[in-house]
């Protein structure tokens, strides 16, 4: 009996061990083809009506597409659109749909998609703030602005099953590059009425980009993997884990470990111990890094008040204390794109900056009120807070409290109240200088500094659409001028650096000016 009870146990231990292989291996096959990625915070939005920052580009530009897309020389090209044509004087687009595009869960992507999106998007109700991105179209900015109220007056409208038009209110220079960036993707009306609020979670969203959206487990990770119905070249890598990371200390653990495929912007003091071992890859990055004043709270009010601080600013320490390749500037429009100015902006004078803060009538800091500085609570922002905050204190005689939030957190307090001095910054969505000046006009959703200004709204608006580039950048400088000189309203600190690294799984990679990552270029070694 013992002998017949041995040989049961051993074959089922044989059993249980071919079964664990088994599994194990096909665990291993399973997720050969996958890649695990750093998403610096949980995305605010999936959709793209309401998309405002770079952390939520991540996953749309996998999961969806524009019209036009941009090829690695960051020039418009066809996208979801065959083909278009434009008139004479630039003011109407028409765009032929390729035939027999499925989104993921089946159905056919049409012309009325794109329609339906972006007149949602001006819709007053969706409250998107970057609605003013498609205020060159006709009446796109009365509707948003509930001047009219038929949406049928906007000038876009699907001819058909696969024709798109649009009308400008006057050329723009720049325009094509708007079907291109996330705002401007097509959504479904169908699957937004069905399941409302809730459209954009795991099952419910539907995909017509390489990928499709298979989890969301909030705050923690994104999984996407291969959409069967892309109507392009199948991505090579079948599964895409997103995992939300806030800390980098984490990320470097992880991607030490061999638990992380790819992850951007390494933490400065890790940065020259990864390039001497060859895993650091550089990218020109137009993005730029600033702090800004809430210019309707006191002392920030006073326009003296703001030039002291910006020129109480010695912006060359940031790479030093950052050491990521950080480049120093006081202009706005970033260094590598048309228009870029070095010779622009308040630069650092302490005697200057303290007479300047006697003259508002607080001699060497006496009688400044203690005010709130904001920063989202990303390792990289707390140095930068801290540095700052030491400067103004050295230079000027003056107390900042530093308060810090996580980045949800953050977003929604600049849209209701933004402290009295809050830290942003801003990556191209097309690469074009009009995509950074338009972001302080009075209507922008994106300007939480509260500052109105007709004459740069009217420069802003003259250079793009004016198609000499001299006169352009003219008008631009003039623009530029008001903004961080005249005004002061922002504090340009550095043009942020973009730097990667992926794990030795990875053979080709590729990520553009402006950081956008699509994971259909990205392919694992054999």
């Amino acid at each position: 009996m013992k002998k017949w009870i041995l040989a049961v146990l051993s074959l089922g231990l044989i059993i249980s061990n071919a079964s664990c292989t088994k599994k194990k291996k096909a665990t291993t096959e399973a997720e050969k083809d996958a890649i695990v990625v750093r998403l610096e915070a949980e995305p605010p939005a999936l959709d793209p009506s309401k998309q405002v920052d770079h952390v939520s580009m991540v996953p749309m530009q996998n999961l969806n597409e524009g019209l036009m897309a941009l090829d690695k020389e960051m020039n418009p090209v066809p996208g979801l659109a065959e083909r278009y044509e434009v008139n004479k004087d630039a003011t109407e687009y028409t765009f032929y749909l390729r035939k027999g595009v499925k989104w993921s869960d089946g159905p056919e992507l049409t012309a009325h998609d794109f329609e339906y999106a972006w007149k949602r998007m001006l819709d007053p109700k969706t409250a998107a703030e970057y609605s003013y991105f498609l205020y060159d179209l006709v009446n796109a900015e009365e509707y948003n602005t509930g001047k009219i109220k038929d949406p049928a007056k906007i000038g876009v409208k699907a001819i058909d099953k696969y024709t798109l038009k649009v009308n400008l209110r006057s050329s723009a220079s720049y325009w094509l590059n708007i079907p291109a960036f996330v705002v401007a993707y097509p959504v479904r009306k169908d699957i937004i009425e069905k399941y409302g609020d809730q459209w954009t979670e795991a099952g419910n969203f539907p995909s017509v980009g390489p990928y499709k959206l298979t989890a969301w487990e909030h705050d923690s990770k994104i999984v996407m993997e291969r959409n069967e119905n892309y109507y392009g070249e199948k991505p090579s890598i079948r599964k895409v884990t997103l995992l939300i990371i806030t800390e980098d200390a984490t990320a470097v653990s992880l991607y030490e470990s061999g638990k992380l495929d790819f992850f951007r912007k390494i933490p400065g003091q890790d940065t020259e111990r990864f390039r001497k071992q060859g895993k650091v890859h550089d990218v020109p990055y137009l993005r730029g890094y600033y702090y800004a004043f809430n210019v309707d709270k006191k002392p920030f009010d006073d326009v003296k008040v703001r030039k002291a601080f910006a020129l109480a600013v010695n912006r060359s320490v940031f790479p030093k204390i950052l050491k990521g390749g950080e480049v120093p500037t006081s202009s706005w429009i970033p260094k590598g794109m048309f228009s870029y100015n070095a010779d622009l902006g308040l630069k650092f004078d302490v005697e200057k900056a303290k007479a300047l803060l006697a003259e508002a009538g607080y001699p060497k800091g006496m009688g400044f009120p203690r005010i709130d500085m904001a920063y989202d609570s990303r390792d990289y922002n707390k140095p930068v807070a801290e540095a700052l905050q030491a400067m103004w204190k050295s230079s000027l005689g003056v107390q900042i409290d530093v308060v810090s939030m996580e980045w949800k957190v953050y977003l929604s307090k600049m849209r209701q109240d933004a402290n009295q001095i809050y830290r942003l910054g801003w990556g191209a969505d097309f690469p074009d200088p009009h995509n950074f000046m338009d972001l302080f006009l009075s209507k922008s959703g994106n300007n939480y500094t509260r500052w109105k200004n007709n004459q740069y709204d009217n420069l802003v608006r003259k250079a793009s659409e004016e198609l000499d580039r001299s006169k352009r950048k003219q008008l631009y400088d003039k623009a530029q001028k008001l903004l961080l000189e005249k005004d002061a309203v922002i504090i340009p600190l550095f043009n942020e650096s973009l730097n990667y690294m992926v794990s030795d799984r990875v053979d080709q990679h590729f990520l553009n000016s402006m950081g956008d990552v699509f994971f259909k270029n990205f392919s694992l070694k054999k």
